[in-house]
């Protein structure tokens, strides 16, 4: 059984302030918030977390391993940095679905995301050192089968785009419904999934389901560990094995 802990990143205030004392040039708006998700990449990443952007203004972490005071530091470095503040919701689960749900009702009984005086909060509980195993976490990298024959080098950027979009959208829809995981574009042709404990089976069915619903073929590799990077490192390098034999499913797991 996996024992996943996650983090909810919701920038405060942040609907008004983009408007406040008059619109904001967008281009201003786009480089915070990147800049913002590369910083808390790095501050969680070198603690052995992963952080994935959804809307920008809102971001999720897997953070086992890191306790309340590291999420403290994390929201005192970008106090200090930017003209916006964070706050930070943990929460921990069987499952990765509900571990964001425990996490984002907490957030939402500290006040609304806009709400200019719910600033900076942080509430939530860890994984104890004592409970954590090596199969806390399940990681799954996904990635789309030759993507740069079938759509980068044959078709325009924008056509490649919607492609690997709608394999990406099918399969984090199938994977949340189906298993209550949580699925994330992190870039190229790449979705790394955060996963409750499943078979080889119910991979095979998720690469399936995207082939039959939108045409994009997918192959996949399943690591754990006890924090998000080395699970994650597991799955790549089980990911290179199916390239690397021309498989579609590779469990690492063991």
């Amino acid at each position: 059984m996996t024992n996943t802990q996650i983090t909810l990143i919701q920038i405060d205030n942040y609907g008004p302030w983009t408007v406040t004392p008059e619109p904001r040039r967008e281009v201003d708006l786009q480089t915070l918030q990147s800049r913002l998700y590369a910083d808390l990449a790095q501050l969680i990443g070198t603690r052995e977390g992963y952080v994935f952007f959804t809307r920008f203004d809102n971001m999720v972490a897997v953070t086992n391993g890191l306790d309340m005071e590291d999420h403290g530091l994390f929201q005192e470095s970008i106090a200090n940095r930017y003209p916006v503040t964070v706050s930070l919701s943990v929460a921990t689960g069987d499952s990765p679905g509900e571990a964001l749900g425990t996490a984002s009702e907490r957030l939402q009984r500290a006040g609304s995301a806009q709400d200019d005086e719910r600033r900076g909060i942080l509430r939530g509980q860890v994984i104890g050192k004592p409970d954590r195993t090596e199969a806390d976490l399940r990681m799954a990298h996904f990635d789309v089968n030759d993507a740069t024959g079938k759509y980068t080098d044959r078709l325009s950027e924008f056509d490649s785009f919607v492609h690997i979009q709608r394999g990406y959208t099918e399969l984090m829809r199938y994977m949340y419904e189906e298993h209550d995981a949580l699925s994330f574009f992190v870039g190229g042709d790449n979705v790394i999934t955060t996963c409750p404990t499943l078979e080889s089976e119910d991979y095979w069915s998720a690469v399936e389901h995207v082939r039959s619903s939108v045409d994009v073929e997918l192959k996949v590799g399943v690591g754990r560990g006890r924090s998000a990077q080395r699970a994650g490192m597991t799955a790549k390098h089980a990911l290179e094995t199916c390239r690397d034999g021309g498989s579609e499913v590779e469990l690492a797991v063991e």
